[in-house]
């Protein structure tokens, strides 16, 4: 068979080949859901960012539900450069369908997203690693805490950490939700038909930060990584606004009362996948668990 004699060609190339070390390998590659989650030498640890949000002060003037039918008892907080929160961690599919997210994986697919790519295109829940706030309402604006679309967070679960950008807005009661590809960095059962987890994340949303165009991973994380450095220091002076063009430089506040217009981001920094899918409405087709894990953990 032809998959047989490649097998046995690539077996013998391997032979020949001389040995790398292993950290030569793409640092791209997916973890296993629930594996152990890689490790970047100097990075903040899950445990140091938890450390600095114990105690909460509270910016919303009420409480949010985490589901429909819970109680309302999850207050937004600030401390020093950010706002978070603590909640569970609903899988958001909409957007661009794709393999995973899509009409028939999801009874409550939507097609769109409250934030556009700097190509127009509603984001990809199964690439890009985003999270989900409230619609502004009389519990809480975020706009008014400097969040708004392509603001840096880190999403912290166990001992991970998932560097994303604010990506949507959901319900004007309900907290605790994020994408498809944010619940595959975390080791999280990325189903959005009975995925999710039903506690234990936690949300940091680095105020007045920004990731432009907003799909570009590689600077959410940079940025990230960063300003989650500076917090951990008790540094308050975090805003930031990353582009392809070169390093994070400082932002200008957002005013309050105000949000992105859909779209503004820059350029397109990121590559999506081509490849159509068979079995899905969608106009492309992300390979295994449609999200690469860079920035997947950072201790």
């Amino acid at each position: 068979m032809r998959a047989q004699s490649l097998t046995l060609a690539v077996a013998g190339l391997a032979l020949m080949a001389p040995a790398f070390p292993s950290s030569a390998a793409s640092p791209t590659a997916p973890p296993p859901l629930g594996g152990p989650a890689p490790r970047h030498g100097g990075a903040v640890s899950a445990a140091d960012l938890l450390a600095r949000v114990r105690d909460c002060t509270p910016v919303s003037q009420g409480r949010y539900r985490t589901d429909h039918d819970t109680p309302a008892t999850v207050p937004v907080c600030a401390t020093g450069g950010v706002v978070f929160w603590k909640a569970d961690l609903d899988i958001d599919c909409d957007g661009r369908p794709g393999r995973h997210c899509n009409a028939r994986t999801d009874p409550l697919f939507a097609p769109g997203t409250a934030f556009q790519q700097s190509d127009g295109r509603d984001l990809s829940a199964e690439t890009l690693p985003y999270v989900v706030v409230p619609a502004p309402s009389d519990i809480w604006d975020h706009r008014r805490d400097g969040v708004h679309g392509g603001s840096v967070a880190a999403v912290v679960y166990g001992d991970r950490v998932q560097y994303a950008v604010v990506g949507d807005v959901g319900p004007d009661d309900i907290i605790g939700e994020a994408s498809y590809a944010t619940a595959v960095g975390l080791g999280i059962r990325p189903d959005p038909h009975g995925g999710g987890t039903p506690s234990g994340v936690t949300y940091i949303v680095f105020r007045d930060s920004e990731v432009k165009p907003i799909e570009d991973r590689a600077a959410a994380v940079a940025t990230g990584e960063r300003l989650a450095r500076l917090f951990v220091r008790g540094d308050t002076a975090n805003g930031a606004t990353a582009t392809p063009d070169g390093p994070a430089a400082p932002a200008a506040t957002t005013t309050a009362g105000s949000d992105d217009p859909p779209g503004e981001a820059a350029s397109d920094g990121t590559t999506d996948p081509a490849e159509e899918s068979a079995d899905a409405p969608s106009d492309e087709e992300p390979d295994g668990q449609g999200a690469d894990t860079e920035g997947g953990q950072e201790e």
